[in-house]
């Protein structure tokens, strides 16, 4: 193997040394010029020890230009190291040297390495010990002294850190505390580098965090100009044959639409799809009918072989009282279960139902509702908050009642001499009262526990007005008396409906007399009452206000008139058709207006339709707020749980929640 060696050494030696001999490099300013050091003859290369390749040894007298200190120094390191050179390089310790120790856990043997003491010009010597802690959430160590772990596995405690106090003095201390930034690794404020404050203060300005972009550089043309253009094109694939064959589809497609065009069956889809809402048949747009519930699958119970567990004993068999259709019972094979013994009268009854008893759809489900009684005289008119958490009734013998709706609970009551004819919460959300139509009477009342201070009253008018507004005195206020009451001229009758403004401010009442056809407005904020009418005719059924417009809705026995309020003129009259109108009521948007009478008809404008589906008067109608719906209540429809009322009156007026899908009604049988 050592003679091998040898004479591989000697092949790799002899072409390096002839071609040392038998070239000269020389610089671009040599190659001009002779150079007055080189005089011909070339420098010997140090001789290579073919016996022992691994080591290598520096003569001194093959070094040249050496001063006495270098050469001093040189035969030093030369006599330090001649020990460890004359150690065969196979014979040398390369790693540190390891001692074997008893270990305190196991009680085994193993070996333990010394540390490693780096040196000064080592890039970790002057390094803190950094948390190795990896790509860990730092949550983790919010309850633990430490924060993690370092390169040797111990834990790297946690550093203090002052309060709010310390920092602050901190920034005074340091003007350049405010360029540092917490570091969650190490727990600890690092400070920012240049780059990163440049960084930093570009994003904070909107601009590229680049700072060697340019946005304002020159547009490179790469396919402008000659020379320049593109010859290949980007893909080297031909033309797909679809490209210049017709399509199949679109002559299918096209071929549909122009035989459609005759027929008139031509659709835009860009159009939106208009459905036949008020159309006699079903329209065929509706969604499928609900599947029929599917049975329960069989039980061990209901096998033809159940277990014994199963089986009832004979005293079981004797108390069984029917809990379910069948008792287990239990046979050794499936061909000796007999017949169901109640097919033929099962199935008998069944046919008799079908023959006797058809099945009729009806449209109207069953509801879970709740009742409120007052136990007093008819329930002539009801109301709902704003909240939709309150609810007020009123009936002809002069009790009106407070409700809290979730609960069905009689909150508070109030007890007037007279006939009750309408009452109507105000729409306003900052107040919270009523007002109730009592004979000649209008009585602002408040709810229990909402404090109400005189400076929130309306102040008295400059100007009398022929309606008076009665205020009691601060000392005598209670919340069994009204706060306010508007008592309307001696022949105005008995108030028939108070429709509010939607801002809470105005309220028009309509009253069964009057010479000024019994409407009159009246602004809270002011304390006046006028009559918008001189003379009217016909009788006045109902007032609305528009809900987005300064428009009234005027409905006598069988026109319906719009009044432009601010400039005082009429705008428009609808004649539903109705003999005798009873109720209207506009929808949120101003749009659409749906018109009662007593002769059973219910209209509406847009579009136009009449709905009979109730057999006698109808006595109220109300849009619901945020839904397309709307009720209407008659004298023939009365849940199945209510008695009919007296002097065959049925539901007088109904009111859908604002919050809730709730709808109120009020009754003549006083509830």
């Amino acid at each position: 193997m050592g003679k091998r060696k040898q004479r591989h050494d000697e092949e790799l030696s002899a072409p390096e040394i002839s071609q040392a001999d038998a070239l000269e490099m020389l610089t671009d300013d040599e190659a001009g010029s002779e150079v007055s050091s080189d005089d011909g003859q070339v420098d010997d290369f140090p001789e290579l020890n073919g016996t022992d390749s691994d080591s290598e040894s520096i003569d001194s007298d093959d070094i040249e230009g050496l001063s006495q200190e270098e050469e001093g120094e040189a035969n030093e390191s030369d006599s330090d190291s001649g020990s460890e050179s004359d150690i065969p390089f196979s014979k040398r310790q390369l790693h540190p040297q390891s001692t074997t120790i008893i270990s305190d856990i196991t009680g085994h043997p193993k070996r333990v390495y010394p540390e490693i003491e780096p040196d000064y010009d080592s890039d970790s010597s002057t390094e803190e010990d950094p948390n190795r802690v990896g790509d860990v959430p730092m949550h983790w160590y919010d309850d633990l002294p430490h924060i993690g772990y370092d390169m040797n596995g111990k834990k790297v405690l946690r550093p203090a850190r002052g309060d709010e106090l310390d920092k602050f003095l901190a920034t005074v201390e340091d003007p350049s505390s405010w360029t540092s930034a917490f570091d969650k690794n190490s727990q600890m404020d690092k400070p920012l580098t240049a780059e990163e404050l440049d960084i930093i203060r570009r994003l904070h300005n909107h601009e590229n965090p680049d700072a060697n972009y340019d946005p304002y550089e020159p547009m490179v043309e790469f396919f402008t100009g000659k020379g320049k253009e593109e010859v290949m094109p980007l893909s080297a694939a031909p033309e797909p044959k679809r490209r210049w064959v017709p399509s199949k589809w679109e002559k299918k497609k096209i071929m549909k639409i122009v035989r459609a065009i005759p027929a008139s069956t031509t659709s835009d889809s860009r159009t939106q799809e208009v459905y036949a809402l008020w159309s006699d048949q079903p329209s065929s747009f509706a969604p499928p009918p609900l599947p029929a519930p599917k049975r329960p699958l069989p039980t061990n119970s209901e096998s033809y072989n159940p277990p014994e567990e199963y089986l009832p004993t004979p005293e079981e068999r004797k108390e069984w009282e029917k809990p379910q259709d069948y008792l287990p019972q239990k046979y050794s094979a499936l061909r000796l279960v007999p017949g169901y013994d109640n097919f033929v009268k099962e199935r008998f009854n069944r046919q008799l139902d079908l023959y006797l008893a058809p099945r009729i759809p009806t449209t109207v489900p069953k509801l879970p509702f709740s009742c409120f009684t007052s136990g007093h005289g008819r329930a002539r008119c009801v109301s709902i908050s704003h909240d939709g958490m309150w609810a007020v009734s009123g009936d002809e013998e002069g009790n009106v009642c407070l409700w809290e709706v979730n609960v069905g609970r009689a909150v508070a009551s109030w007890k007037f001499d007279g006939k009750i004819g309408a009452l109507a919460w105000c729409p306003n959300p900052e107040t919270r009262y009523f007002v109730v139509g009592v004979e000649e009477a209008l009585h602002f009342l408040i709810p229990p526990n909402v404090p109400v201070s005189p400076a929130s009253l309306p102040p008295a008018p400059a100007k009398p007005s022929p309606v008076k507004w009665i205020t009691p005195p601060s000392n005598s206020r209670s919340e069994d008396r009204p706060i306010l009451t508007v008592q309307l001229l001696p022949s105005s009758g008995l108030v028939s409906q108070v429709a509010w403004h939607r801002k809470g401010d105005y309220v028009a009442t309509t009253s069964s007399g009057g010479t000024q056809g019994g409407v009159w407005i009246h602004q809270v904020s002011r304390r006046h009452s006028q009559a918008p009418f001189r003379k009217i005719r016909g009788a006045v059924q109902a007032v609305l206000f528009h809900p987005l417009k300064p428009h009234l809705f005027v409905a006598t026995q069988q026109y319906v008139r719009l009044y432009n309020l601010a400039e005082q003129k009429l705008l428009k009259t609808f004649t539903p058709g109705i003999k005798w109108i009873s109720s209207i009521d506009v929808h949120p948007s101003g749009d659409h207006l749906i018109v009662g009478g007593y002769d059973r008809k219910l209209c509406c404008d847009k579009p136009y339709k009449v709905l009979r589906y109730h057999t006698r008067a109808i006595r109220s109608l109300q849009f619901h707020p945020t839904y397309p719906l709307f009720a209407s209540s008659s004298d023939d429809w009365l849940p199945s749980k209510f008695s009919m009322g007296r002097d065959g009156l049925g539901v007088l007026q109904v009111r859908w929640n604002p919050k809730y899908p709730w709808l109120v009604s009020a009754g003549a049988d006083g509830r």
